[in-house]
């Protein structure tokens, strides 16, 4: 294909916006005349939820009318009540779903073990939800989002929010738009150091609660354990089992998604993990996740290899990039999609590059403008537009990549999914991982 035919196909499909993504009308049944205000509560307003709540909060058709954190401290819900100094405060979220008729929307920005039962509850009773990445803790809870959603009409989005920078919407328009043609492989990575814990075993003994800290609450359906200061709350729980998802769980979700969305991914079929033996309580420090896609409209063949790669400084081979050149510098993280006619580099989070670069003018490839993520959903709850991370699509990404975290806990062995039936069909200790046990009288209420 010529550079210019390149051109006029890019500017087809860039036409197209993100009319590739639709929605059944259910989902959007339960929105707002143009003219009446949202009001929204938020859940966990510290740290990434003081940025989502703020982010939503930028849209003029919102109210913040309830606020809600464990933390009472001045970062956590004391910077919150004074911004937002007439919205309703609560400590226990439990307790704001039993006044929930003062809001339609809620945002979940809790720790990853707290999103479903949250949200999940908060679709029960009507509420369009926001809610971070990873969407879920488990496999089965990311199931259960994507069909209470699906149940109860409401507008939800996952906020993987860099899939509405221009970075990313341009790189998928490059995919459906055809200039690397079909693609044969993709390779996917995060090589940053992460400040959270890994790798190590649980600290003995315990501290004293801070008085502005509700640990009974923080550790909600998760079994009870002693507080330690600046080990789980407020930030580094992630690298714990029992709370987090470990460094494919923290960047799967964002690093993946344009994957997804441009080559239109839904489950793996099969996946191995090379990794090293876990401690019993925290995720590891490296992992390689190799996956088995079905093909699709965007692919060279029946199936697609999508390889993931973790750890400090990790990239993928040089060998295995197609037509990226040796001297090119890769991305800290990012993705490379291996086409027939060429290769497209989709680092994390700046502008994408092709190859080989001669084929490709950069003066001739236009950018896609980028959208708000979280005026989108407020948007889309009072009916003006739609959400493109709503949970029938967050929810199959979320659980491809959960899957590979059950494998890092059993590193080389093959484990084959079947998706329809939520099994893991050849290996029936994996299967156990697909859910959890959850605290006495904490446990969710499933669809």
């Amino acid at each position: 294909m010529s550079s210019q035919s390149c051109r006029r196909s890019f500017l087809k499909s860039a036409a197209l916006g993100g009319s590739a993504i639709s929605l059944n009308a259910l989902q959007y049944s339960r929105v707002y005349g143009a003219n009446r205000r949202l009001g929204i509560a938020a859940v966990g307003v510290g740290g990434k939820g003081w940025s989502d709540l703020n982010g939503v909060a930028a849209s003029p058709d919102v109210d913040v009318v309830a606020i809600c954190d464990i933390d009472s401290s001045e970062k956590h819900l004391g910077q919150a009540a004074t911004k937002f100094s007439s919205a309703h405060q609560y400590e226990d979220w439990r307790k704001l779903l039993g006044d929930a008729g003062n809001f339609e929307g809620i945002i979940v920005s809790t720790p990853d073990f707290m999103h479903a039962p949250i949200a999940l509850a908060a679709m029960q009773a009507g509420k369009h939800v926001f809610c971070q990445k990873p969407l879920t803790h488990t496999v089965n809870e990311a199931r259960q989002m994507q069909l209470a959603a699906e149940k109860f009409g409401v507008v939800t989005q996952m906020c993987n929010q860099i899939q509405s920078h221009s970075a990313y919407r341009t790189a998928v328009h490059m995919v459906h738009a055809g200039l690397i043609g079909k693609v044969k492989e993709v390779h996917s990575w995060q090589g940053g150091t992460p400040r959270w814990p890994r790798h190590i075993p649980r600290p003995p003994g315990s501290d004293a609660i801070p008085a502005n800290v509700r640990w009974d609450l923080w550790q909600g359906v998760a079994a009870d354990r002693p507080y330690k200061i600046g080990m789980y709350h407020p930030f580094n729980w992630r690298g714990w089992q029992a709370y987090g998802t470990g460094q494919l769980g923290d960047f799967g979700c964002h690093i993946l998604d344009p994957v997804f969305k441009s080559l239109k991914l839904t489950s793996p079929t099969k996946l191995t993990v090379q990794a090293p033996e876990l401690y019993p309580e925290s995720w590891t420090d490296r992992s390689t996740v190799h996956y088995e896609f079905p093909g699709t409209e965007y692919t060279a063949g029946p199936s697609l290899p999508v390889t993931w790669y973790d750890a400090a400084g990790a990239t993928p081979p040089r060998e295995s990039l197609g037509d990226v050149p040796s001297d090119y510098k890769l991305p800290n993280a990012g993705s490379v999609l291996i086409g027939e006619k060429g290769t497209l580099v989709i680092p994390h989070v700046a502008m994408p590059k092709l190859f080989p670069e001669e084929n490709f003018p950069a003066d001739q490839l236009p950018v896609i403008e980028g959208v708000n993520h979280y005026t989108q959903w407020a948007d889309a709850c009072v009916g003006k537009g739609k959400t493109t991370s709503h949970f029938a699509y967050a929810g199959p990404l979320t659980e491809t990549v959960l899957l590979g975290t059950i494998g890092i806990r059993y590193p080389g062995d093959e484990l084959k999914w079947n998706a329809e039936e939520l099994k893991i069909t050849n290996h029936s200790d994996a299967q156990k991982w697909i859910t959890k046990r959850y605290r006495k009288n904490w446990e969710p209420t499933w669809v």
